[in-house]
């Protein structure tokens, strides 16, 4: 495992290399807070929201932020939005409580593998998915089969680089409600952390991983990682340590 100094040497190392970013699902909670440590850490020199609407920011960090806002029912109108980006992060995804089944199957597999096939197409090397543990195409829950049927679809794109996150239950306040979610997190928080640890995962430490992971250098076309090793790789924060 890497020190925190190796980790800060990589980030120079990555941003010197002046790369492009966007993000899709942004208004997320996983993606808000990884837009706002991809401005903290600023390790590109490009960074692009691309969504249904045009998100508010009040803050100076925001200023540089490019959005382009698509129709996610016409992406193929929107290709130019995925143009020239060497890095992509999707983080884009919706509830079967909220969009209905349809909705669900419409957004988690079909937006998200459009967007992928765009960005593959627009030149993106470095593609990121946010999964879910337990994804597998075979899987007889709707949810766990949708999220392993872009998992592998994507992953037929043949990025130079692919990498899947499966996190466990997302500790973290949603601005909407999921009842579902809260009694987990509930629960969660009345257990040992050593156990805990199996069945959730912070945001934050999501996002760290996802932004570590981004500057080691691997020469694996597709990187797996599981609740554990999201856990393991965000533990270290070298700007926090800085």
């Amino acid at each position: 495992m890497a020190t925190t100094e190796d980790m800060r040497n990589l980030q120079e190392e990555f941003k010197m290399q002046n790369k492009s970013v966007f993000i899709l699902g942004a208004s997320g909670e996983t993606g808000r807070v990884l837009l706002k440590e991809i401005l903290n850490w600023q390790l590109f020199s490009k960074v692009t929201l691309i969504g249904r609407r045009k998100l508010n920011f009040e803050e100076e960090a925001y200023k540089n932020v490019n959005q382009e806002v698509v129709d996610f029912e016409k992406l193929d109108e929107h290709s130019s939005a995925f143009q020239g980006y060497d890095v992509g992060f999707c983080c884009l995804g919706t509830t079967k409580a909220k969009a209905g089944s349809e909705g669900f199957v419409r957004v988690d597999r079909d937006y998200v593998l459009k967007s992928a096939e765009l960005a593959k197409a627009g030149g993106c090397k470095h593609f990121n998915l946010l999964s879910s543990k337990g994804a597998n195409k075979m899987s007889s829950f709707l949810y766990l089969q949708v999220k392993g049927e872009v998992e592998a679809k994507i992953e037929e794109l043949n990025f130079d680089r692919y990498t899947i996150f499966r996190p466990a239950v997302l500790l973290c306040d949603r601005q909407e409600s999921r009842p579902g979610e809260w009694l987990a997190r509930k629960f969660l928080s009345s257990i040992p952390n050593v156990l805990a640890d199996g069945y959730s995962v912070p945001v934050p430490t999501v996002v760290r991983a996802m932004l570590n992971n981004l500057v080691l250098k691997s020469d694996k076309k597709m990187e797996l990682l599981e609740n554990k090793a999201i856990h393991n790789l965000g533990k270290t924060d070298p700007i926090a340590q800085s």
